[in-house]
C-alpha cells in the first residue's frame, strides 16, 4: 500500500488547457482521417483521390497556426459539419471486411469436421 501512495502522490493531473489541447488534437486527427475515408468513397480512382487528398491536407495545414481555443473549436465544428454534408450515401467497404460483398462468403470449415 505504501508504494501505491507514493505513486499516487507523484501523479500530477494535467491542467485543463493541456487536456483541451489533447482533445482538440484528437478531434482534428479523427476529422482528417474520416475526411480521407469519405473522399475515398467518392473518388475510387487513385489519381483523383491523390489530388483530393492533397487539397484536404492543404486545408488542414492552413489552420495549423491557430492558437486561440475558440477559433480552433469553431474550425473543428465547421469541419465536422462539412464532413457530415459530404457523407457518401453508400460508403466504400473493402469486399472482405465486415459488411463487404465477400465477407464470410467461404468460411473455413469447423476444425471438428
Amino acid at each position: 500500500c505504501g508504494g501505491l501512495r507514493l505513486r499516487a502522490s507523484t501523479f500530477r493531473t494535467p491542467d485543463p488547457a493541456t487536456m483541451s489541447a489533447l482533445s482538440n488534437t484528437t478531434r482534428v486527427t479523427r476529422l482528417y482521417r474520416h475526411s480521407l475515408k469519405t473522399m475515398l468513397s467518392w473518388a475510387v480512382q487513385r489519381d483523383i483521390f491523390y489530388t483530393e487528398r492533397d487539397r484536404i491536407r492543404k486545408e488542414f495545414e492552413a489552420n495549423l497556426h491557430l492558437k486561440d481555443l475558440g477559433v480552433v473549436e469553431k474550425c473543428i465544428a465547421d469541419g465536422e459539419a462539412k464532413l457530415a454534408e459530404y457523407a457518401h450515401p453508400d460508403p466504400y467497404t473493402v469486399p472482405t471486411a465486415y459488411g463487404g460483398s465477400k465477407y464470410a462468403r467461404n468460411p473455413p470449415p469447423h476444425p471438428d469436421v
